[in-house]
């Protein structure tokens, strides 16, 4: 297959056969990334664990310190007495039932659903559409709550909600490439560490097998594991 001169420029910037610190990684990165938008930072951290045991399944979120450089479109589905709350907030979309109809005729132009406890059972229904795009709100990642509020400002100021593939890898972005190398690795150590809170006590072995962080259409940059701190 032939590569591109831009491909081969990219290249060489780096040693492909060696493994970098995140901050290294994110020069790198911010170096060789040549589309014309702003590209996303994305990292894919593969875990020791097997996610067909439910003692192994690894989902949480973290609260990046930089936020992730892009408006997040969010949808409120909410009881009446909580529409001002939400609006307040800076949600994008407020309501419940029009939405609901929405969204079942195929209606998905939107990052994060937050939630009442009240609607969910209005809203399981929904989980043929919403299951496969990780948009169903769910208590565990802090979209099904009472504090819609608090919940609407969290996501908006770079809040991620991430769960390991069924291969055992958590695929996410944390950043843009505009961003500087300092905060992106910052954003980056701050994804890390939290995975390593939520290591399953069941998990034996190497937890972290690799990480990887690239951009839209950029080569993928090996991090040295060794060099993070903290884990």
């Amino acid at each position: 297959m032939k590569i591109s001169k831009k491909r081969k420029e990219a290249m060489a910037a780096y040693d492909a056969d060696k493994s970098y610190t995140l901050l290294e990684a994110a020069e790198i990165i911010k170096k060789v990334s040549s589309t014309k938008f702003d590209s996303s930072f994305d990292m894919d951290v593969r875990l020791g664990v097997d996610p067909r045991q439910a003692n192994q399944m690894v989902r949480g979120v973290a609260s990046l310190p930089h936020g992730l450089g892009k408006t997040v479109r969010v949808l409120a589905l909410v009881t009446p007495d909580k529409e001002e709350e939400a609006k307040a907030a800076g949600a994008d979309y407020v309501g419940l039932d029009e939405y609901i109809d929405k969204i079942s005729g195929g209606w998905t132009d939107i990052d994060i659903i937050v939630a009442v406890p009240a609607v969910m059972a209005k809203i399981g229904r929904l989980g043929k559409v919403l299951g496969p795009r990780n948009l169903m709100p769910n208590p565990k990642s802090g979209t099904v709550t009472p504090e819609v509020g608090k919940a609407i400002n969290e996501v908006k100021a770079g809040k991620i909600d991430f769960k390991v593939d069924k291969t055992g890898i958590i695929h996410t972005s944390v950043g843009k490439v505009s961003f500087d190398a300092q905060k992106l690795s910052e954003n980056a150590l701050e994804l890390i560490q939290v995975l390593n809170k939520l290591k399953p006590t069941a998990a034996k072995g190497t937890y972290f097998k690799s990480i990887y962080v690239s951009s839209t259409m950029s080569p993928s940059i090996c991090i040295d594991v060794k060099s993070i701190p903290g884990i």
